[in-house]
């Protein structure tokens, strides 16, 4: 259930911004893969408030100690000291949930225990963790190996997950103390960050060899052809959301709480994607059978099926757009009564009634043919000696035979994948 991940030193990072937020350069990390940012106008980013709400408890506040997991409890289930990261720097260690963790609308089964006081949740492991898609109580250059005392641990109960650093030290700060801190990832979507032992100010750990920032980021992945070789492809990682916490708040015996809030990822019909007052710029493609505003990771085969194409449509009644057009729409677009159609409505009305003259031709077509097997089987009853009934009698089992249904051939087969019997636990570059 687990697998290390990093890779060495790299020149491109992100730096941090004089208002504090990390800025993301376009960093090309090779093998084709590149961190880069949206541009203002397709991107929610900077604490929008469009997929989490949250709150920050201090050390007068009973909800903080509410928060706090103690690891020590075996109520709250097994505890495993993970041996690896406990006596590592920057290294990333990834685990399974026992269950689906609802993630900016995405359920995802697998997340990255990161050294440095995070936890990555992409899919494609890279040098850059830190860049984006992760959940980071305390993200900054902490190096568990220095002391025996030092641990990174985790419990997974069914209900939640919770990773807890404790008494982890700063490289080049070990002598000022001992952070001890976690998250808590809680299958209903709720994030907390809870801490015990801050002490240090978060103004002077330095970000100099390793980014420093409380929050949590996501991103997708849109693959296009490379400017070198038409024949290669380029992936780029573009960050589409961020929240910030702001990091004077924290301190010992604090805590933040976030709330995950509805996405148009959760809508699986067309009707409540475009009429639910949960969410907002929803949009559905129809041909994915998805709805979506059009930035979250599936953004690739957004694009790929055409799903914001944009014809306008001059309908007033959401549910009536949905239901009527259902047939011919391709794709809604960001507006909600925008979409593709294949077949114009004037059509639609000459379709109908074409479809509804065929239909009873075929139902007067059935009773004729209907009428005539009762008429052959009652002239063959009342005639059973003459020729051409006895013939039918005798030679039908060669002229029509049953039925049978064959066993068809079995579709692709699920192997399982090979082991990971070799070691390929390396160093995390700098983040």
């Amino acid at each position: 259930h687990e697998e290390s991940t990093g890779g060495g030193s790299h020149p491109h990072r992100a730096q941090r911004s004089t208002s504090g937020h990390v800025r993301m350069s376009r960093a090309v990390l090779g093998g084709g893969l590149t961190i880069d940012t949206l541009p203002d106008n397709m991107t929610h980013m900077e604490d929008s408030g469009k997929y989490y709400t949250w709150r920050c408890f201090g050390p007068e506040d009973q909800r903080t100690q509410e928060l706090w997991v103690d690891m020590s409890d075996i109520q709250h289930g097994q505890v495993r000291v993970h041996g690896i990261l406990s006596n590592s720097y920057k290294q990333a260690v990834r685990v399974a949930l026992s269950f689906d963790f609802p993630f900016y609308g995405h359920y995802l089964r697998q997340i990255t225990i990161a050294t440095g006081g995070f936890i990555f949740m992409g899919d494609i492991a890279h040098r850059m963790l830190t860049a984006t898609q992760y959940i980071a109580p305390l993200m900054a250059n902490f190096d568990p190996s220095f002391s025996k005392d030092s641990t990174v641990q985790y419990l997974d109960n069914g209900e939640v997950f919770v990773v807890q650093w404790e008494r982890v030290r700063l490289q080049g700060k070990e002598s000022e103390g001992a952070f001890t801190f976690q998250a808590a990832l809680y299958k209903t979507g709720t994030i907390t960050f809870s801490y015990r032992d801050i002490p240090l100010p978060f103004d002077v750990i330095s970000s100099a060899e390793h980014p420093v920032t409380v929050g949590l980021s996501d991103a997708f992945m849109v693959t296009s052809p490379s400017a070198k070789s038409p024949d290669d492809q380029q992936r780029t990682i573009y960050e589409y959301h961020r929240v910030q916490v702001d990091t004077t708040k924290i301190t010992s015996f604090s805590a933040v709480e976030f709330t995950a809030l509805p996405t148009c990822l959760q809508h699986d019909s067309c009707e409540l994607c475009l009429t639910s007052n949960l969410t907002s710029g929803c949009s559905w493609c129809n041909v994915l059978q998805r709805c979506s505003d059009g930035m979250d990771r599936h953004r690739q085969e957004w694009l790929d099926y055409a799903c914001s194409d944009e014809v306008l449509l001059d309908i007033k009644d959401e549910f009536n757009t949905c239901k009527s057009h259902y047939g011919f729409m391709k794709g809604y677009n960001y507006g909600g009564f925008i979409f593709k159609t294949d077949v114009k409505a004037d059509s639609s009305t000459k379709s109908e009634g074409l479809a509804n003259t065929g239909v009873i031709a075929g139902i007067a077509a059935a009773l004729v043919l209907l009428l005539a097997l009762i008429l052959v089987a009652l002239y063959i009853n009342y005639h059973p000696t003459t020729a051409s009934p006895l013939y039918l009698i005798q030679r039908r089992k060669n002229y029509w035979p049953s039925w049978k249904f064959q066993k068809q051939q079995p579709g692709y087969t699920e192997v399982e994948g090979e082991g990971h019997e070799k070691d390929s636990i390396v160093e995390a570059g700098p983040c």
